[in-house]
């Protein structure tokens, strides 16, 4: 779409109209729908939906298109709404498989899989136990190996390329205290590793965001370094015992395979974040022999908080959130955390700025009773992070995000995020902040490098987030076509999220497709929990429609 927008959209109506659609009724499938760049459909049998899947893909491997699509193949119960969409989790893992699918490859589930063993002249190629997003239970997943398109799906997707100093990415650590409930705790261990490392001005450290995308998989290391673009890699485990507990780890060259470094710390809880900073020192001297001490800023003596219990409820908060599952419950449950930890220790500068941070995304989609209290706790709490934060990059950016998203001084909230990104350049989510901002102001183009730099710190991101904002920038900078792309790829890695809806409701409007900006106000109206009369929605969009847009200033 970069290279040639209207030749790509071209192709694939034409591969729908000359191949997709044929193919389907071949095989007796039904066309449910067509998603912008993807189509659903459904078959009588899987047998019959990995012919036609494998008879797709060949033929565009033999020749017949410059694309490559990715395929999932599901079989589960679904629900049927009234016009013949399909809904249900049956859905909703095959949409996921396509999603981690190879270009030009199929992903079919373990259900599929034992339907058409042996019944098709295929091979598969077991793909593990995959964790799919939204999706509760991980799912076994296998790819179709079938004559000319099998040489496509071996091949590595587009890897970006290793940055110009040393670059590092921290793995999910395994937990080995034998408590699924204390899953939380290993996260925290290599959040606060990450943290650690990413002030250090020569290393270029991935976020975490795109290296828990490997969490609960057998990893290749060498794969993991050229998907994430690193020379580095950093796995290893944590077993908690009553008040003991042990961190292990070992770092990796990514490219030859080679083990550079191995080692374990044992401590108490209460040495948890000394033995948290030595696993990053010791990390960081492996890779740069040179370091300076004084590079270190997360010391031990500049810990957020003593207390450990209240360390534990703001981990315990932070999992849901950093997981993708974007819900109106789940922000409540985590304030509810973050209140607990706050009572107990009131200067914790980190819990304050989430909760605040917390606050503007439920105002932001809606999910608020009263909004004027809502935000008056949220301005309350940040301000109180700022004071007590001295200068955590992750404080200052969600302080700055959410003073800026409340109407506060605009010009301090960029001061703000700046020094966040001077603190730590290789903050995802703060450079994310940043493009926010940036938009808010009208600085179109910086804050779509902004997003866009975030995006290669996590290259693996599951966050609908950068894809909103980037989507925004494109619509009031009228690439409608560009802005479309992005909101619909923000919905699929969360298809609840109001304001996504809404902009993509507006910007069908201003290219004229009235369908299918009414139908993206009808799922939007299923979304809020306020009842807004159906017409409204639909007059904000009209109204847009009647004018070019133009960016209104910060919210």
């Amino acid at each position: 779409m970069q290279r040639a927008e209207e030749a790509t959209y071209a192709e694939f109506e034409r591969l729908k109209r000359e191949l997709i659609e044929p193919s389907l009724s071949r095989h007796e499938g039904r066309l449910i729908k067509t998603t912008g760049d993807g189509a659903l459909a459904e078959f009588a049998s899987p047998s019959a939906a990995v012919r036609c899947a494998v008879e797709i893909q060949e033929s565009i491997a033999s020749g017949r298109s410059s694309l490559k699509l990715r395929m999932g193949v599901n079989l589960g119960e679904v629900i049927v709404a009234a016009d013949g969409d399909l809904f249900g989790d049956g859905i909703n893992i095959a949409v996921r498989l396509e999603g981690v699918a190879d270009p030009g490859g199929i992903l079919i589930s373990e259900k599929v899989y034992s339907e058409v063993e042996g019944k098709l002249d295929v091979g598969f190629e077991d793909r593990g136990e995959q964790q799919l997003k939204n999706i509760a239970k991980p799912v076994r997943a296998f790819a179709v190996r079938a004559k000319s398109f099998s040489a496509l799906s071996d091949r590595p997707s587009a890897a970006p390329p290793l940055p110009d100093k040393p670059s590092i990415a921290v793995l999910p650590f395994q937990n080995m205290s034998g408590d699924p409930e204390q899953e939380y705790f290993a996260d925290g261990m290599v959040e606060e590793i990450i943290t650690a490392l990413s002030p250090i001005r020569w290393l270029f450290v991935i976020a975490r965001n795109s290296s828990f995308t490997y969490k609960g998989h057998a990893v290749d290391v060498k794969q993991a370094g050229r998907e994430l673009g690193v020379r580095y890699v950093l796995e290893g485990s944590v077993r908690k015992a009553g008040n003991r507990m042990r961190i292990t780890g070992q770092l990796i060259d990514a490219i030859s395979g080679a083990h550079l470094w191995a080692d374990h710390f044992d401590g108490t809880l209460e040495d948890v974040f000394e033995l948290q900073d030595r696993v990053a020192v010791s990390v960081a001297g492996i890779i740069e022999p040179a370091l300076q001490g004084a590079e270190m800023r997360w010391s031990a003596q500049q810990r957020p908080t003593d207390d450990l219990t209240a360390y534990d409820l703001y981990l315990r908060a932070l999992a849901p959130i950093r997981s993708g599952e974007v819900s109106r419950e789940s922000y409540v449950k985590a304030l509810d955390l973050l209140n607990q930890a706050i009572k107990r220790d009131s200067c914790y500068a980190p819990a304050l700025a989430l909760a605040g941070s917390c606050r503007s995304s439920l105002d932001v989609a809606g999910w608020v009773d009263d909004a004027s209290a809502n935000r008056d706790e949220a301005l309350r709490l940040t301000r109180r992070a700022l004071a007590a934060a001295r200068d955590d990059p992750n404080v200052l950016a969600n302080g700055a995000y959410v003073l800026a998203y409340f109407g506060e001084d605009i010009v301090a909230s960029i001061a703000l995020i700046d020094r966040s990104l001077e603190l730590n350049p290789s903050f995802a989510v703060g450079w994310w902040r940043s493009g926010w901002l940036r938009l808010w102001v009208g600085q179109l183009d910086r804050a779509i490098e902004d997003f866009e730099t975030g995006l290669r710190l996590s290259p693996r991101v599951r966050m609908h987030d950068p894809f909103l904002g980037i989507g925004v920038g494109r619509f009031f900078a009228r690439h409608l076509d560009e802005a479309r792309t992005m909101l619909l790829r923000s919905l699929q890695e969360n298809p609840n999220w109001v304001p996504t809806y809404r902009f993509l409701a507006s910007c069908y409007a201003q290219m004229g497709r009235l369908d299918e900006a009414r139908e993206i106000i009808e799922r939007l109206r299923t979304l809020t929990d306020v009842v807004v009369p159906r017409a409204t929605h639909w007059r904000i969009a009209c109204a847009i429609r009647r004018s070019p847009p133009a960016w209104p200033g910060p919210p």
